[in-house]
């Protein structure tokens, strides 16, 4: 990916942290990256263009983070509660990538809609597949455990449900005021210790399905 790409998808994404995508100007992405708008345009097409490339570079880099963790030379259960660790903290931080594994978006976020049909394919490869639309959150899941291996594919994906369940519905400290309230980002906490243990125990019994799936 190029180095002018890579730098407009990292405006885009620091901009959303101040202020909602409908109010995200293209030029001052441009000037944010240090680049022409018409290199901008050049990329992604339009602003729609450089929307679907911002979803579809979070969820190439939610993979890659899986792919990683998954690696590690550990024993294949404690990876996963790593997984499901690390996705409760990135999704906390990160509000493109939580409306990609929940599905919950709102206002303040790009519109992952595909490009239009018969629309003229974009010029750079890149762009072409975040043309394509993003991944639906059930199909990130089945991406994320397939990551693991047929093997440990269904226990993968009991963690990552695991780990969802709590981006969706965290435990949220009590606070004078906040019944009844959703909780926001910065008041999320992590998965605690014994959290951490449940995972662990539910994951060390053998997990078996004629299907290789949990439902």
């Amino acid at each position: 990916m190029s180095t002018a790409r890579e730098a407009l998808l990292d405006a885009a994404l620091a901009a959303l942290a101040h202020r909602s995508w409908s109010t995200v100007r293209m030029a001052d992405l441009a000037v944010a990256a240090r680049v022409s708008r018409q290199t901008l345009y050049n990329e992604f097409g339009s602003k729609d263009g450089l929307a679907r490339a911002l979803v579809r570079r979070e969820a190439d880099t939610y993979l890659q983070g899986v792919r990683r963790l998954l690696a590690a030379p550990a024993p294949p259960e404690r990876n996963l509660v790593v997984v499901a660790e690390w996705i409760v903290t990135r999704a906390a931080s990160r509000p493109v990538l939580r409306a990609l594994l929940t599905g919950a978006w709102d206002e303040r976020l790009p519109a992952p809609r595909p490009a239009r049909p018969g629309a003229r394919p974009a010029a750079v490869p890149a762009q072409r597949r975040a043309d394509e639309g993003p991944p639906a959150p059930g199909e990130l899941v089945a991406a994320t455990a397939a990551c693991a291996g047929e093997r440990w594919a269904a226990r993968c994906e009991l963690a990552v449900r695991l780990a969802l369940s709590h981006v969706v519905a965290p435990v949220i400290p009590s606070v004078e005021g906040a019944r009844g309230q959703c909780a926001e980002p910065d008041s999320w906490s992590p998965i605690t210790p014994t959290m951490t243990r449940l995972i662990e125990m539910i994951l060390s019994v053998e997990t078996t399905s004629p299907r290789k799936t949990i439902p």
